[in-house]
């Protein structure tokens, strides 16, 4: 169906505006204390962050005597001495020696020679000040673009700017200014300042539009679907990518609903068979295997009549070699080029055991539920940064792509610009109405998955505790037909007399001299009874390996799949503020005395685009929690029939011919019965789920977290959370 917005005119940007393009410092000497601050530029910045790979070195032996660039704290930071974080006063000098160590943290050193992590939007460059003309100041070269979230102006004098006191500064839409410890260095949000709003691009779309996109769906026809090899690029790098950049996968469309409408038929993907590899330039690392399974279509009912069924038909495989910074960059571009859509995070970063088994096998987990939600996504999974991802086989082409998607700018306006939908579908009650319970519900959800997780911890625990009580009955039983006594087995209810003279070989032996449960010499039917018995014994030991396999792998799967369904709102919380912002903007459109229909009209492609997110996530709302329930409900009825397979066979010992035969043959000493004067009762803890990255509060007992930091301390490395989650 045809698919068209509303026809929307073209607004000469005002020349005080800045453009989404113009970040170059040069260009805006004469910038006052909130240029780039109220601009809707800001919606670059947070774009601007380092690699999130762990496979890049942590520490360098000679910097600690490296010459650090002069940096100035703008906030007053306390950090954790356990994460080498470093803790400082608003206005301390500090030294730079790394600005990007991963995830927006900085290593610094402060005037006492303390070395330590602090957020690099905490601080400022002193050298990035201009010079005033009375003053002589020396200057200095760095290697980087000056940064543009710097809170101090550029033109202020070093003199001045030490004897004032540094406050943030109150301009602009603020989220929350100071950053939780789970926010920063562990993974979580971005420490931008701004509403996703700004960020997105969607309020410089709204205000100003999209004018290279204007006169590109001018020159075309107006608002009518462009050819893929057209551009719209402004400058000459975007002409150099313009093939990857403005092509098809770059336009959008949005059906009644409002919901995506949907170009690519869904796939599946899995990540599988990871390997160490080691390079001489990066060192060791680890190599995942990225296979896509494209299923054909469905086929016609004259098939299916004559056939009687739907035949058989294998998926086309295609399978690459990606390590984790090669999801480190899809993540990137893909953030740059849809910064519309709710991307899931990716998985926290790993600083020690990254390359142990547990670990391995929960980072694979985690990157093939990452990469399944994006390829869910009727818009992000054919983005060109994803197509070559999953389809580029040749590592040699992979490598000269990642600097073209890395290098591509952020869509931010242009996104919404390239988002067509019905024209009027959009009510602004209705898309009020909307939002409000889409945010209760995602709130309420987060909050029952939040209270599912821990009781499902508190399950597989359980687990463990019934296969400690099926063993311990298993010992009971073997120690009662042989009379060797169980170690620390209670005793509660024996009298001294039931005890007897210990000294009396005939009392304490209950065997005969063939073995024999029995006092009597050749009694058939005792050995049958105690061989019998025997086998119950070791039945019951294999059903409390069941219980202790199922909790540590069939159930520790269902537990990290939950991490997929865990905090719904954090990852569509930019959506609904976004959606926010438009309707406060759209009602000021409408009004009757300053009523603006081309900004009415912006902002009803950005609510399409928000609705259709909210559509999305309804759609994978009830694939994930079906698909978690049914894959819980099979691993129990699995479990389960094992366990009742194992149980017959015992039971089928009592009866004839079985039971009969057991006589015939001299009884064997159980291999459990070495085990009664040390019994197997102290398993080790279980493996808990890696901490999904938006996690704030502990997910595993106390004891298991003091017990695992202590061996981790001790140089363990076999747990299967992070350094950080060990703390937890």
């Amino acid at each position: 169906m045809a698919t068209l917005p509303r026809p929307t005119k073209t607004i000469p940007v005002s020349s005080s505006a800045s453009s989404p393009q113009d970040t170059n410092v040069s260009l805006r000497i004469e910038s006052q204390f909130d240029a780039g601050i109220n601009s809707s530029t800001a919606w670059t910045e947070h774009l601007e962050r380092g690699s999130l790979s762990d496979d890049d070195p942590d520490d360098d032996p000679d910097i600690s005597n490296q010459k650090g660039c002069p940096a100035r704290a703008l906030y007053h930071f306390e950090g954790k001495v356990e994460f080498r974080e470093l803790n400082v006063d608003a206005g301390d000098e500090l030294d730079v020696l790394k600005e990007e160590v991963g995830d927006g943290w900085s290593l610094v050193r402060n005037e006492g020679g303390e070395i330590g992590l602090l957020p690099r939007s905490y601080y400022t460059f002193t050298s990035d000040f201009s010079a005033a003309p009375t003053l002589d100041i020396p200057s200095f070269h760095r290697k980087k673009e000056a940064s543009s979230s710097s809170l101090t102006p550029r033109g202020s004098p070093k003199g001045e700017s030490q004897s004032l006191p540094i406050v943030p500064q109150n301009t602009g839409e603020w989220r929350n200014a100071l950053p939780s410890f789970r926010q920063s260095l562990l993974g979580g949000k971005s420490l931008n300042r701004f509403s996703t709003f700004v960020t997105s691009g969607a309020e410089e779309w709204v205000l100003n539009g999209s004018a290279a996109e204007a006169e590109a769906l001018e020159a075309e026809g107006s608002h009518q679907r462009l050819p893929s090899q057209s551009s719209i690029a402004d400058d000459d790098d975007n002409n150099r990518l313009s093939s990857l950049a403005t092509g098809e996968a770059d336009r959008h469309f949005v059906d009644a609903g409002p919901a995506w409408q949907t170009k690519v038929p869904p796939f599946r993907v899995l990540v599988h068979s990871p390997s160490k590899r080691t390079s001489v330039l990066s060192g060791a690392y680890t190599i995942y295997n990225v296979t896509s399974l494209f299923y054909p279509s469905i086929p016609e009912e004259e098939d299916l009549a004559e056939y009687g069924y739907a035949p058989p038909a294998s998926p086309t495989r295609i399978t690459v070699h990606r390590r984790f910074s090669h999801f480190v960059v899809l993540h990137t571009a893909l953030t740059k080029r849809l910064p519309g859509i709710a991307l899931p995070p990716l998985p926290e970063k790993q600083y020690a055991g990254r390359f142990s088994t547990d670990f391995v096998e929960a980072r694979r987990g985690d990157l093939e539920r990452y990469i399944g939600r994006i390829v869910r996504h009727p818009i992000a999974r054919y983005a060109e940064v994803m197509t070559s991802f999953l389809g580029c086989e040749s590592d040699s082409e992979w490598k000269r792509l990642v600097p073209q998607h890395l290098a591509l700018p952020a869509a931010g306006p242009s996104f919404f610009a390239r988002v067509f939908h019905p024209a009027f579908n959009v009510d602004a009650e209705d898309a009020a109405e909307t939002v409000n319970r889409f945010d209760g519900h995602l709130r309420s959800v987060g909050k029952g998955v939040q209270g599912l997780r821990n009781i499902f911890g508190r399950v597989r625990e359980a687990r463990l505790e019934m296969s400690k009580a099926e063993r311990l009955l298993s010992y009971s039983l073997l120690s009662l037909i042989t009379s060797k006594p169980l170690a620390s087995a209670p005793m509660n209810g024996i009298s001294e007399e039931e005890e007897g003279d210990e000294s009396d070989a005939k009392v304490r032996g209950p065997l005969n001299s063939q073995g024999a449960w029995c006092w009597r010499e050749d009694c058939k039917d005792c050995l049958s009874l105690m061989k019998a018995m025997d086998k119950t014994s070791e039945t019951l030991q294999s059903v409390a390996d069941l219980y202790d396999d199922h909790a540590r792998r069939t159930q520790l799967a269902t537990h990290e799949s939950l991490k997929s369904v865990a905090h719904p709102f954090a990852m569509y919380e930019g959506v609904i503020e976004t959606h926010r912002s438009t309707l406060s903007r759209y009602h000021g459109a409408i009004k009757e005395d300053c009523a603006n229909e081309d900004v009415a009209g912006r902002c009803e492609t950005v609510l399409n685009t928000t609705m259709a997110e909210m559509e999305t996530y309804h759609a994978q709302k009830l694939e994930d929690f079906n698909t978690v329930t049914r894959e819980h409900l099979d691993g129990e009825i699995a479990f389960y029939e094992q366990v009742l397979v194992r149980l017959r066979s015992a039971r089928r010992t009592f009866d004839s011919p079985q039971y009969d035969i057991l006589s015939k043959s001299p009884r064997q000493a159980s291999r459990y019965e070495r085990e009664l004067e040390n019994p197997n009762l102290a398993p080790s803890p279980l493996s808990q789920p890696c901490p999904h990255v938006y996690d704030s509060a502990p997910m595993r007992p106390v004891s298991v977290a003091i017990q695992e930091g202590v061996g981790m301390i001790l140089g363990g490395t076999s747990g299967r959370a992070s350094v950080f989650g060990k703390f937890w």
